[in-house]
């Protein structure tokens, strides 16, 4: 195969930025939580926290958007990003519904998830590249 173009390459940094950013952005929302057991500063700052995730799950979309369609990528990652977004949204319901029993647990799905995908997109090569099989 050939080499990816400038293109490609530079939508796979911002796939890679932009799944950094939500997992750093869902990080930041379990220390959030955290705090809000032990002050009140906690709630305003789980509050800002969950817009800037929300805003980080829809810039994951853009960037998996544009790295596939100019960038001749996978769309496998588009597919992830959506289904993403789906489970910020069902999140942020959540939590202004104050379910916590759901709430909570989805959120630790949510950066685990978040994780894998940054650590596959690290650590190798493009998401559905075809693999050669003998």
């Amino acid at each position: 195969m050939g080499r990816r173009t400038t293109a490609g390459q530079r939508g796979q940094t911002f796939l890679k930025g932009a799944i950094a950013l939500q997992t750093l952005t869902l990080f930041f929302q379990a220390a959030t939580a955290g705090m809000l057991l032990s002050s009140s500063d906690g709630a305003l700052l789980h509050d800002v926290g969950s817009r800037v995730m929300y805003a980080a799950s829809m810039l994951y979309v853009l960037a998996a958007v544009l790295a596939w369609r100019p960038g001749g990528g996978s769309p496998r990652p588009v597919l992830y990003a959506t289904g993403f977004l789906v489970l910020a949204s069902v999140q942020v319901v959540l939590g202004i519904a104050h379910m916590p029993s759901l709430h909570v647990p989805l959120g630790v799905l949510m950066f685990g998830l978040s994780t894998l995908a940054l650590g596959r997109i690290l650590s190798g090569p493009a998401w559905g590249r075809a693999r050669v099989r003998l």
